[in-house]
């Protein structure tokens, strides 16, 4: 923090303490970002590591509790939680709080959230794309969002000055700030991370089915790519579930595009159809490049 900047939140309120949740905490202490934060888990155990290791100040299982004078509430848990969450709290939201969250689904969170938070708070979704397999509060790293892209769902109503606190705190957090519609978030998302996991979950859960002679040889001989596989199929899969369940429209849009080019290479292989799959080859050698140019390997 630049010495003379201000806090930007008096109180804040995290609500999950886990990968997202624990480095969220340790930006605003390292930030100066909040006066004062509280986190908020399911089990002490979480809560006594999240204390010690200072990512939080104060500690509870108790969302409502959790949230009393709150100037900002961070949704940190898989989105499935949100609705029961967001019906525990609601009572205790202090007028003129932001609500926001950290999930992977726009659409499903907005819908699960609007119809228990009073008018007189601001809700303001986002989605900081960053992450690593490992999850816990100990796995929390103030640098996690550095250079990275968060983006933020706003509805039309949205109050601006909310927006722009919301921007100010990732932007301070070392991310770069986009706001886009719900809709086309989960369309892009499910392209650039929900397809590649489920990917990832099923190859990975084909090698696991194989027959016990082959499976040391599949460990001993793992190539980078079934290794990258196996790094994003050590995700949460609570998380997981609840991103596939939320954003099922777009991913079943998806796996049908991806069956019908998958039947394509299929047939090409089986016909020695050489020409069709260096062509698929050359193509796809195009999104590496644009991924480059954007700075996102």
């Amino acid at each position: 923090m630049t010495k003379g900047d201000p806090v930007l939140f008096d109180r804040v309120a995290l609500i999950g303490v886990g990968l997202i949740g624990a480095s969220l905490g340790l930006v605003m202490k390292r930030e100066g970002l909040a006066g004062r934060v509280v986190g908020c888990a399911r089990t002490q155990a979480t809560l006594d590591k999240a204390l010690e290791l200072c990512i939080v100040d104060e500690a509870t299982t108790d969302p409502a509790a959790a949230v009393i004078e709150a100037d900002l509430v961070m949704l940190c848990t898989p989105v499935g939680a949100f609705a029961k969450t967001a019906a525990t709290m609601a009572k205790r939201l202090k007028p003129g709080a932001i609500v926001s969250d950290v999930g992977s689904v726009k659409q499903a969170v907005i819908a699960d959230l609007l119809p228990f938070l009073p008018k007189s708070v601001h809700l303001v979704p986002g989605h900081p794309i960053a992450g690593t397999e490992h999850s816990g509060p100990e796995a929390g790293s103030a640098d996690l969002f550095k250079g990275r892209w968060c983006i933020l769902t706003p509805l039309q109503e949205t109050d601006a000055g909310a927006v722009k606190k919301l921007t100010t705190l990732w932007t301070r957090a070392g991310m770069e700030v986009e706001a886009m519609d719900a809709e086309h978030h989960d369309m892009v998302l499910a392209v650039t991370s929900h397809l590649p996991h489920l990917i990832a979950y099923t190859i990975v859960g084909t090698a696991f089915d194989l027959e016990e002679t082959i499976m040391p040889e599949v460990f001993k001989f793992a190539a980078g790519g079934f290794r990258d596989f196996t790094r994003i199929a050590a995700s949460d899969p609570v998380m997981w579930r609840d991103i596939f369940l939320k954003n099922g429209d777009a991913v079943l849009d998806l796996l049908a595009c991806f069956t019908k080019d998958l039947d394509t290479i299929k047939r090409a292989i089986h016909r020695g159809d050489s020409k069709t799959l260096e062509n698929l080859f050359m193509r796809t050698r195009k999104i590496r490049k644009g991924v480059l140019e954007a700075h996102q390997d």
